[in-house]
C-alpha cells in the first residue's frame, strides 16, 4: 500500500506539474471568444479606469512583451512635468515606421473624460496581442503604423481621478487663474463635504424652494408646476466660500479649454472662451503639434472625447465651410456612415451644425492645418443602458441605471450636513464617475467598437502597389516604358486642403537602373495626352493619387538594362517593382 500511495503521489506530482504550463492552462481552463486576445501576453482589465501610474505600466509592458510590434516614447512634458507618452505599434520588420501610412489616436485632452485614455491604450493592446493571430491585423501593421497617445493631458487626468470633483470638472489642464478677479489664484475651488471623493449636490429645505422630493424615490428631486409651492432649493454643488466673497466654489483650477488652443481659426478668449493666450500656448498641445509636424506620414487622425455617442467632423466654426472640400467630405462620409452601422447609438455630426461653434478646435488644425483626415469620437451615449434613447442626462433614466444595473453604485443618496454658511443642508447626487463615464461593465464592448472605428479609418489610409508596367520597342534602341500607380484604399494620398495650401511635398514616382530620355505624365492614355516634365523626367512628380484610382506614368529609355520603378509618398507610403 505505501508503495502505491508512493505511485499515486508521484503521478498526481507530475500531473499538476504538467497542468501549471501555460500551454495546458490555456486549454485547460479557457474557450475562446471570437474577437478578442484568447492568452494575452499583457494582462489588463478594461472594465476600470487607470491612473498614470498604472497606464505607464502598461504601456511598458506592452513594449517589453511586442518588442517588435511596440515602441514607447515620451513626446514632451505636461505643465507640472509629466511625460506626455506615445507608443508607436507597427511590424517592425516590415520597415521603419516613418515609411508607412500613419494614424494618429489621443484620448482625455480634456482631464475629466478619461475613457479616451482607456479606449486608446485598449486600441494598442489588441492590435498588438492580435498580431500573429488575425491575417487582417497582421497585414495591417505590416502596412501601416499607429502613433497612439493614451491621455495628452496627464496632469489632469489623475487629478480627476484622485481629487474630489464632479462629473464636468474640471476640463482644462492643472495652470491656475484668477477666475473671480480678486487677485488670488485657486483660492476657492470645490470641497468634498463628506470626504467620498466626489462632488455632488447641496440642497436645502426652504418655504420658497422649487422642487420637492419623489415620494416613490426619494433620490428623485422634480421641480413643481409654476403654481406649486415646493420644498427644497438647490445651492450647486458641495463647498464652501472660502474666501468670502459671497460664491461658494468660485476660484478652483483655472478655466481654460485645452481644444481651443489649436492654431487654426484660432480666437482670443473674449471670442472663444477658455482660448488662453495664444495657440499652441498649452504644452501638452504644444508638445502633440510638433510630433505631428515630425511626423508627415501621418494621414489618418482620431480624438477621443465625451459625452454623447457621436462621430464628429470640422468644421467647428461655419466661417470655415469651404475648407472641407466636397471630394474629401465624400471621404469622411464614407468612413463615418460605416461607423454608424457597427457603433449603435452613434451619429454621425458635424461640429458647426449639429453642436456649436469652436474655434481652435484640434480637428480643425489636425485638417486644416495639415491635411489630415480627423474625426473626434464622443464617447459614451445612454443608448448603451437600454438600448433606446431617453436623452442626454435624464434624470429618470439614471436613476433606473443606479437601480437595476448598478444597484446603487452610481448614486450618493441624500444624508443631512451642518454648513458653516448654509446652515442645514443636504449632500447628495450622482457620483463624478457616473453620466459622462462609461460603467465598467460596459467599458470593453464600446472600447473594442470605437478601436474598430479608428482600424477601419487606418485601413483606409492611402496603400499604394506598382501595377501593369508595360514596355514598347520604339526602334533605335529605344522603349517606352509606362506604370500604373494604384491606390488600393478610399484616402487620397493628399487631401483638397493639403494640394490647396501645399503642405507636403508631391508623390514622386522613379525609374532606377535605366538611362531615362524623358518623362511623362500620362493624363489620358486612351487619347495618348501626355504632359512631359522636363526637369528630372527620372523622378517624376505627381500631385496626387486618389482613393480607389490610379495614375500612370511613362518614360522613354535607352538600352537593355534591367530597372526597377519606386513610388514614395508621405502619406501613402513607399512601393516598388524590379523587371
Amino acid at each position: 500500500m505505501k508503495f502505491i500511495n508512493c505511485i499515486y503521489t508521484a503521478a498526481l506530482g507530475a500531473a499538476l506539474t504538467l497542468a501549471a504550463t501555460p500551454e495546458s492552462n490555456a486549454q485547460d481552463k479557457y474557450f475562446r471568444a471570437i474577437g478578442t486576445p484568447h492568452t494575452p501576453k499583457v494582462q489588463v482589465s478594461w472594465n476600470r479606469y487607470h491612473t498614470n501610474l498604472a497606464l505607464e505600466e502598461i504601456m511598458r509592458d506592452m513594449a517589453k512583451k511586442h518588442p517588435n510590434l511596440v515602441k514607447m516614447e515620451s513626446i514632451g512634458k505636461s505643465f507640472l512635468g509629466n511625460d506626455i507618452w506615445v507608443l508607436t505599434v507597427t511590424d517592425f520588420k516590415t520597415g521603419k515606421p516613418e515609411d508607412k501610412p500613419a494614424m494618429w489616436i489621443d484620448g482625455n485632452i480634456h482631464s475629466n473624460e478619461i475613457q479616451g485614455t482607456e479606449f486608446t491604450l485598449y486600441t494598442a493592446w489588441y492590435l498588438s496581442e492580435m498580431f500573429g493571430d488575425l491575417d487582417f491585423i497582421t497585414e495591417l501593421l505590416q502596412d501601416k503604423v499607429f502613433y497612439i497617445a493614451p491621455t495628452i493631458n496627464p496632469d489632469a487626468h489623475d487629478y480627476f481621478i484622485k481629487e474630489p470633483n464632479n462629473q464636468n470638472s474640471p476640463r482644462s489642464g492643472m495652470m491656475i487663474f484668477d477666475n473671480d478677479g480678486d487677485g488670488e489664484y485657486g483660492e476657492d475651488p470645490f470641497d468634498d463635504l463628506d470626504n467620498n471623493g466626489h462632488i455632488t449636490m447641496m440642497i436645502r429645505k426652504s418655504p420658497t424652494g422649487r422642487y420637492v422630493k419623489d415620494p416613490m424615490d426619494p433620490r428623485k428631486l422634480t421641480m413643481v408646476a409654476p403654481e406649486q409651492k415646493g420644498e427644497y432649493e438647490m445651492l450647486g454643488y458641495e463647498g464652501l466660500d472660502r474666501d468670502g466673497d459671497g460664491v461658494v466654489n468660485d476660484d478652483g483650477i483655472g478655466f481654460y479649454d485645452p481644444n481651443r488652443d489649436w492654431g487654426w481659426n484660432w480666437q482670443p478668449d473674449y471670442v472663444q472662451r477658455g482660448a488662453l493666450r495664444y495657440p499652441f500656448s498649452v504644452p501638452e498641445n504644444r508638445a502633440v503639434m510638433e510630433f505631428v509636424m515630425k511626423h508627415p506620414n501621418i494621414a489618418g487622425a482620431q480624438s477621443y472625447h465625451n459625452y454623447g455617442g457621436m462621430i464628429l467632423r470640422g468644421p467647428g466654426a461655419q466661417e470655415d465651410i469651404d475648407t472641407y472640400n466636397a471630394s474629401d467630405v465624400r471621404i469622411y462620409d464614407a468612413i463615418a456612415k460605416k461607423g454608424e452601422e457597427f457603433m449603435p447609438g452613434y451619429r454621425y455630426l458635424v461640429v458647426y451644425k449639429d453642436l456649436y461653434s469652436v474655434f481652435g478646435g484640434q480637428l480643425d488644425w489636425f485638417y486644416g492645418g495639415r491635411g489630415i483626415f480627423t474625426y473626434s469620437n464622443e464617447l459614451m451615449t445612454s443608448y448603451l443602458y437600454f438600448h433606446k434613447e431617453a436623452g442626454r442626462y435624464n434624470q429618470d433614466e439614471q436613476l433606473k441605471v443606479d437601480s437595476y444595473l448598478t444597484f446603487g453604485d452610481a448614486f450618493v443618496n441624500w444624508k443631512e450636513f451642518d454648513h458653516p454658511q448654509f446652515g442645514k443642508i443636504e449632500i447628495g447626487g450622482f457620483k463624478k464617475n457616473f453620466g459622462r463615464l462609461h460603467p465598467g461593465f460596459l467599458m470593453e464592448q464600446d472600447a473594442h467598437r470605437n478601436s474598430a472605428f479608428t482600424i477601419y479609418h487606418a485601413y483606409h489610409t492611402p496603400k499604394l502597389s506598382v501595377m501593369d508596367v508595360k514596355e514598347v520597342d520604339l526602334g533605335s534602341g529605344l522603349k517606352e516604358v509606362t506604370a500604373t500607380i494604384y491606390n488600393e484604399r478610399l484616402m487620397p494620398t493628399h487631401s483638397s486642403q493639403d494640394l490647396k495650401y501645399k503642405i507636403e511635398k508631391p508623390d514622386y514616382i522613379s525609374i532606377v537602373g535605366a538611362k531615362v530620355v524623358t518623362g511623362f505624365v500620362v493624363e489620358n492614355q486612351d487619347f495618348n495626352k501626355v504632359t512631359e516634365q522636363k526637369v528630372n523626367p527620372e523622378k517624376i512628380a505627381i500631385d496626387n493619387i486618389p482613393g480607389m484610382d490610379a495614375v500612370k506614368v511613362r518614360w522613354i529609355v535607352s538600352g537593355n538594362s534591367n530597372y526597377s520603378i519606386h513610388v514614395e509618398s508621405a502619406k501613402g507610403g513607399k512601393a516598388s517593382w524590379k523587371k
